[in-house]
């Protein structure tokens, strides 16, 4: 059977003006057709005949206004397919539009570059990884991985959650060891009871035998109540202990003897209190060495790593990290009710190329802020934090051994001015303003050596 031609996707410009169905022409190229009508009845009628992929609609047109805008999308024009243009846009403006959630508002006369960097978003094609409903799901607990390292990591999480044994989780911080301590949690015959957890290295050292073991009314100036301690809270249930390697000396030794002895003592009580919890600790610290400098207690160690699991750093993942991006892009969108359907190749690209120093939750900021910044249906390298993205100062060269692609000691100054401009374009896929930004020069003088250089096609 003979295939039949994809067909090619429409751009519908309601706009009597003619400079912005040549700027339209011009900003589709050849990845769409453009459809024009000169008044909103005209354009209406073509919408309701064929709707298109995109529409560009005048705010300028008699009776054309937001409001009218916002009973479109209720009719069932995507709102990620829409862009507006204004001779006058104002601030009010621009907001009613971002939250009705159309790609942009764009000042009349329309620049085309502009309006293509836009429409990318729509007529993108294969250069998009589409999200999936798999994706979708807003979960900040789930522990997402296909790594070797991470199946290790859930293998050991499946052996040891039934058991009763103490768990110490070792990694940078970021990686996600509070979720790991969860999903053993969530996974052991204790999931009924509570999940209590304390970070040892942000509580004062002489506030936190208190939160720990709690104290009697008296115990202490300002002890006007009793306290119970997070060992009680947790009891029939897990204690998490984050950050263990902070905890000072005299504490590691009441610690060990709560978890040998399974009771505790209150700050200025005399009774003992029978406690049944689970303890799992985590520390980005090197205890083997804390131990050989005198700051860490050995026996504690070895009642707590029973059994140790090791977390990788995020960079050390792969392609984990493909799979992190899309689920984290997707529940923030959900959360933030943006209409986002897929993610710009590029965007993959320069994450990629990023070292994460702050691991998972790095990338958790980073995507949640661009999600917030984007209203189209596709997420672009622009919304990303560009001066966050910058290769580590270690990056690997190009497989010719140079840092720049087609560089030679030999070649004059200006040209090699000119490859790292057109690099650089790449980086960002052609956005002008965050190249400028990352070059650390004025748009104008950008767009000016653009130009000298001949470089107007590495411009979306």
């Amino acid at each position: 059977m003979q295939n039949l031609p994809v067909p090619q996707p429409s751009l519908l410009v309601v706009d009597p003006a003619q400079e912005t169905r040549a700027a339209a022409v011009e900003a589709a190229g050849a990845r769409a057709v453009v459809r024009a009508a000169a008044s909103l009845g005209e354009g209406l009628e073509m919408l309701r005949a064929t709707p298109p992929d995109a529409l560009l609609l005048s705010l300028d047109l008699p009776t054309v206004d937001l409001t009218l805008v916002a009973r479109l999308i209720e009719s069932g024009v995507p709102s990620g397919s829409i862009v507006l243009a204004a001779s006058r846009p104002t601030m009010q403006a621009m907001v009613e539009s971002s939250r009705l959630g159309v790609l942009g508002l764009i000042a009349a006369p329309v620049d085309a570059r502009e309006l293509a960097g836009l429409l990318r978003q729509v007529f993108a094609g294969d250069e998009v990884v589409p999200l999936s409903d798999a994706d979708a799901e807003d979960d900040d607990e789930a522990a997402i991985g296909a790594s070797p390292a991470m199946l290790e990591v859930f293998r050991m999480v499946g052996r040891v959650a039934a058991s009763p044994a103490t768990v110490l989780i070792l990694g940078q911080s970021g990686t996600g060891k509070e979720l790991v301590a969860k999903a053993i949690h969530r996974n052991s015959p204790r999931a009924a009871g509570a999940f209590v957890a304390i970070n040892c290295a942000a509580i004062p050292e002489n506030l936190l035998e208190s939160e720990l073991f709690g104290h009697e009314k008296g115990a202490f100036t300002g002890a006007i109540t009793r306290k119970i301690g997070r060992f009680e809270r947790a009891h029939g249930g897990t204690l998490f202990l984050d950050e263990i390697g902070d905890m000072s000396l005299p504490l590691q030794s009441k610690i060990l003897r709560a978890l040998q002895e399974r009771e505790i003592e209150r700050l200025g009580g005399e009774g003992r209190i029978p406690v049944d919890v689970r303890v799992v600790a985590a520390t980005n610290r090197d205890l083997r060495a804390a131990i050989t400098d005198g700051g860490f207690r050995e026996d504690l160690y070895f009642r707590l790593a029973v059994v140790t699991l090791n977390l990788p750093r995020l960079a050390d993942r792969g392609s984990d990290l493909d799979l992190l991006v899309r689920h984290f892009v997707a529940m923030y969108a959900i959360r933030y009710g943006r209409g986002i359907r897929g993610i710009a190749r590029p965007v993959l690209e320069l994450l990629h190329r990023h070292d994460w120093p702050g691991n998972v939750r790095e990338l958790k900021n980073v995507l949640e802020r661009a999600v917030l910044l984007a209203h189209g249906p596709v997420l672009l390298a622009e919304h990303l934090p560009l001066d966050q993205m910058r290769p580590p100062a270690g990056d690997e060269p190009t497989p010719d051994g140079s840092p720049l692609p087609g560089y030679t000691p030999d070649l004059p100054l200006a040209e090699v001015e000119r490859l790292h401009i057109r690099e650089v374009l790449k980086l960002v896929n052609g956005h002008l303003g965050n190249a400028s930004d990352l070059l650390g020069v004025h748009r104008n003088t950008l767009t000016r050596k653009i130009r000298e250089y001949g470089l107007e096609g590495a411009v979306g």
